[in-house]
């Protein structure tokens, strides 16, 4: 983007959330040089002042200006997107391990409860700690966060630690802004953004299907139906 004479790397920032009615919808989106806790708050609190509420879950990539963000200003449980933490894994792990060790990883998730999905986890941190002592430590550091997700219904596990269907928005938003290449200013860019996810918007409420079934999301919340206007900028 254009900036006072310079050319500038911004990022498009789309939140998506799930509804008690089960149903997917985008809850705002904005443009941003910087994803430090500020802008975080500040988006997140944009969306509570249009109602946003009873917000139990947020999924993303491992920001820590998000994750401050998200506990003050949403009061909510972060998940660490899990497929870009077994991303990290062969960095670690080496050439020759990156294999074994997944699957080893991998064996916590397979867990059928939250305390024995824990307990697995820290007998394979345990078991790394002499071969792959960087990697034990980001287990320890990362256990909380990669495994929140196991303190939800398990019939939403499948779709709480990952941010699929936004990666695929995400990867939409990033294919046709590529055609334009540099935006003159912020305002083109929201324009371009904003109908790109007005058209998921749509597809998403013209689906029967559910991402949740209302069963499931009552063990949640009895909280109505809240419904954002389609874009917050």
């Amino acid at each position: 983007m254009r900036s006072a004479g310079r050319v500038v790397s911004v990022a498009v920032i789309v939140a998506v959330g799930v509804s008690a009615d089960g149903r997917r919808e985008i809850l705002g989106m904005d443009v941003s040089a910087s994803e430090a806790e500020v802008f975080w708050s500040d988006f997140l609190g944009k969306l509570t002042r249009r109602g946003l509420r009873s917000v139990y879950l947020v999924i993303s990539d491992s920001h820590e200006g998000i994750r401050a963000a998200v506990s003050k200003v949403l009061g909510a449980t972060w998940q660490r997107f899990r497929v870009h933490f077994m991303r990290q894994v062969p960095a670690h792990a080496g050439r020759s391990g990156r294999r074994v060790v997944s699957v080893f990883i991998r064996t916590a998730f397979a867990q059928s409860d939250p305390k024995s999905a824990r307990d697995q986890w820290r007998r394979v941190s345990d078991q790394l700690r002499t071969s792959v002592p960087t990697l034990a430590a980001l287990m320890g550091q990362a256990e909380g966060d990669v495994l929140a997700y196991l303190g939800f219904p398990a019939a939403h596990r499948a779709e709480s630690h990952s941010t699929n269907p936004l990666e695929r928005l995400n990867g939409e938003v990033k294919r046709r802004t590529d055609v334009v290449g540099i935006f003159p200013n912020k305002a083109a860019i929201t324009r371009l953004v904003v109908a790109i996810v007005l058209e998921q918007n749509d597809e998403w409420s013209a689906h029967r299907a559910r991402y949740m079934t209302v069963e499931t999301m009552t063990e949640l919340t009895n909280t109505p139906d809240i419904t954002l206007p389609a874009v917050a900028t």
